[in-house]
Formats: C-alpha cells, sequence, structure tokens
C-alpha cells in the first residue's frame, strides 16, 4: 500500500522518521514522499529522514519558530492562516501514486494536536485518496492539559479523516526508562506494525508475492466507516534447524518434513495470533467492540500454512462478533520468524479514549472555573477603580 506521510508537531515527525528508518531496514518501498510541519524550526532540524526541503515551518509571523508549547488552539489558528502553506507541502509529492495519505501526530501537545486535524481537512478538501491520522495518545502521567488537548484533538482527528490509528503511550511505558529511550522504542513498535500492514500487499526484492494478497483495498475497506483502530501483533522465532539438517519434529516422529512443518505452522500462526489479539494493542479496547479486522500472517513462504491463516481469521471473527474480518499472507523469504499482525477498525469501547475523555472534560471544566473568577475579580476591580477618571500615571 503506497502512502504519502506527514508529520505535524515534534512527536508527529518523531514517529515518521522512524518509519522511514524501518522501511530502510526492512529494503520495503511503500512511502512515496514525506514532509514534516512544526511551528518549532529546532524540531524540524532534529530530523534525519525526512527530505530537508520537505521540512515546513509554519505560524513563523506569530511564534518566530520557538514553537506553541501545549498551547493546541494557537496551532490550529495559525494552521488555518497558513494552510496554504500547509499544502504546499504536496507539490512535488507523487500524490497520484498514492493510496492513501497518512498524518502522524502527537495529540497531547500544541502544533500536532491542534494542526493536524487542520491540515486533515484540507487534504481531505482538495485530494480524493482516504486520510488516515495516527494519533498517540498521552499518558496519565503527562498531566490533565495533555489530556485536554488529546480529547480535543481526537475528537477532531475522527472527525476530519477516514480513520484514526491509535496508539496509548500509557499503555506501553515501562517503569523507570528513561524518557527519550522510552519514546524511542515506543516509535519503534508503533512503525513496525505500521510497517508490516503497509507493505504486506508490495511486491518485495525476492518477487514474492503472498498467495493470499492483502492489497491496498483489503486495508481501507477494514477502515472504512470511519472510527478509531488499533492493532496488535505477535511473533515467534523459528528453529535454526529449519531448511537444513539436524534435529526436527518429524524425525523424531518417523514422518516426512511437510507434515511436521504444517502441524509446527498450525501451531505457531493460531497461537500468535491469540497473542496479538489478547496481548498489548496499541490501543487497549474491548475486542469486541471492533467493527471490522484484518489478519496479516507474515514469514518465509514455507510456513505460511493456509488452513492456519483461515483459522487464524475465523478465531478473530468469533473474537470480535464481526462478519467482516479479512486475512491474507506476506512471505518473507529471508525472515526467521512467523510473525501476525491483527487490526481491529471501527473499535467503539476503550477504557483508556474514555479516561482521557473523562481527565479532558475535567480540566476544561476547571478551566473554565478559573477564567470565570479571574472575570469576577476584574469585575470587582472595575467596581473599585471607575475607569471615567483619568489614571495617575
Amino acid at each position: 500500500m503506497k502512502v504519502l506521510c506527514f508529520g505535524v508537531g515534534q512527536a508527529g515527525g518523531n514517529v515518521l522518521d522512524a518509519l522511514l528508518r524501518y522501511e530502510q531496514r526492512t529494503n520495503a518501498d511503500y512511502v512515496v514522499d514525506a514532509v514534516a510541519y512544526n511551528t518549532a524550526s529546532a524540531d524540524l532540524r532534529g530530523l534525519d529522514l525526512v527530505p530537508e526541503e520537505n521540512r515546513i515551518l509554519f505560524g513563523a509571523d506569530e511564534v518566530s519558530g520557538h514553537g506553541v508549547g501545549a498551547d493546541n488552539e494557537l496551532a490550529a489558528e495559525l494552521a488555518e492562516r497558513d494552510s496554504r502553506q500547509l499544502l504546499r507541502g504536496t507539490d512535488g509529492a507523487p500524490t497520484s501514486t498514492a493510496d492513501a495519505f497518512l498524518i502522524f501526530a502527537g495529540l497531547g501537545g500544541g502544533t500536532g494536536s491542534g494542526a493536524a486535524p487542520v491540515l486533515a481537512k484540507h487534504l481531505n478538501r482538495v485530494y480524493e485518496q482516504p486520510i488516515y491520522g495516527v494519533g498517540v495518545l498521552p499518558a496519565a502521567d503527562e498531566g490533565a492539559l495533555y489530556s485536554r488537548n488529546a480529547a480535543r484533538s481526537l475528537k477532531a482527528f475522527v472527525d476530519v479523516t477516514d480513520h484514526v490509528f491509535a496508539f496509548d503511550n500509557g499503555a506501553w511505558a515501562e517503569s523507570g526508562e528513561d524518557v527519550a529511550a522510552a519514546h524511542e522504542s515506543m516509535n519503534e513498535e508503533l512503525v513496525r506494525r505500521l510497517g508490516i500492514l503497509l507493505a504486506s500487499g508490495e511486491v518485495g526484492e525476492s518477487g514474492s508475492v503472498g498467495e493470499s494478497v492483502v492489497d491496498s483495498s483489503e486495508v481501507i475497506n477494514t477502515l472504512r466507516g470511519g472510527g478509531i483502530s488499533t492493532i496488535g501483533y505477535a511473533a515467534s522465532e523459528l528453529p535454526e534447524s529449519d531448511g537444513g539438517g539436524g534435529f526436527s519434529i518429524s524425525g523424531l516422529l518417523g514422518g516426512g518434513s511437510s507434515s511436521a512443518d504444517e502441524l509446527d505452522s498450525i501451531n505457531r500462526i493460531t497461537t500468535q495470533t491469540r497473542k496479538a489479539v489478547l496481548g498489548r494493542l496499541t490501543l487497549p479496547c474491548d475486542v469486541d467492540s471492533a467493527s471490522r479486522g484484518l489478519v496479516v500472517v507474515s514469514g518465509p513462504p514455507e510456513w505460511l500454512n493456509r488452513k492456519a491463516i483461515e483459522r487464524s481469521r475465523t478465531w478473530v471473527e468469533e473474537q470480535t462478533g464481526s462478519m467482516e474480518v479479512r486475512g491474507g499472507d506476506y512471505p518473507l523469504p529471508e525472515s526467521n520468524h512467523v510473525g501476525v499482525l491483527v487490526l481491529l477498525g471501527d473499535v467503539s469501547r476503550s477504557d483508556r479514549v474514555a479516561e482521557v475523555r473523562s481527565t479532558g472534560v475535567e480540566a476544561e471544566r476547571a478551566r473554565r472555573e478559573r477564567d470565570a473568577d479571574a472575570a469576577a475579580s476584574e469585575d470587582k476591580t472595575e467596581a473599585v477603580v471607575d475607569d471615567r477618571l483619568d489614571s495617575l500615571f
């Protein structure tokens, strides 16, 4: 699936950079171009793989390249005012070759949470391709302001995009881990899942194509109708003796290698499918609240057992209660793992999203009370100081 990618804000730019790095490392080719936007020039300079000519600073007249702090209302205002400048980021891009547009943003900060929905709105106005968001939710310990920003931004992001892939920092943060290292490892987990999803329908350098290809239309159909999605992934390392001499189950059983490999591959694929769904999802949620699903099994072609893939797809149908679960394989001849990716689309129940919204509502209520108190204090001052009198100073 070919995508034109946009990173908005510091977190969005860093995730985009991580995806480009993952694409290089896996010799894949699904990003047709990458553009980064920010109100802070230092954050743009910190990117490694986004081309320098595709790093766009906006709002400079207002904030002089120093960013907006955590003020996402200001970021949205600046993005709206500079919308033509944002759209110029697509001028040199091969937009016609993209199956979809992908917008990365951290939803708790300022620039990404405010400007990403504005960018999505204007891209939707100009282009026919689906616009997908990748929204990173802040952890609970990042504070009420970040939750308020995330709650408002997520709502806007869902409203103006065709779908939002959600990633919850709180579910993936490790206790005591260095902040920079934590963000790097979380970005890696996110882009691994997105990378496998995007690459699954592409023909690699080896020329391998899956027997049941997951092409762009399968992904788009899984994401149709809007909403929020979550992704699970699990992998199992293959035995070193696979494909060569030495120990094998079939040797112990006295049978041919194909029957033993079939049994092993079925067990591996079905087990990893369960781990992908029941383990850590990018967004914790009630699995049975998903409207649609997609199962992608990756690994060496000889391990991609069609019976196991169909069993896995059926199991995900049972867990979600949805009859719209697609499945397919992604051959990786040089891989030493069998992996299973499960995309759950249009998730309607997530305690984490509910928590972010609740905290955001409380933060908004507290802000309004502070504003009301400040206004009341100002009224009292005006009652004492009559503005019809000239000031002494």
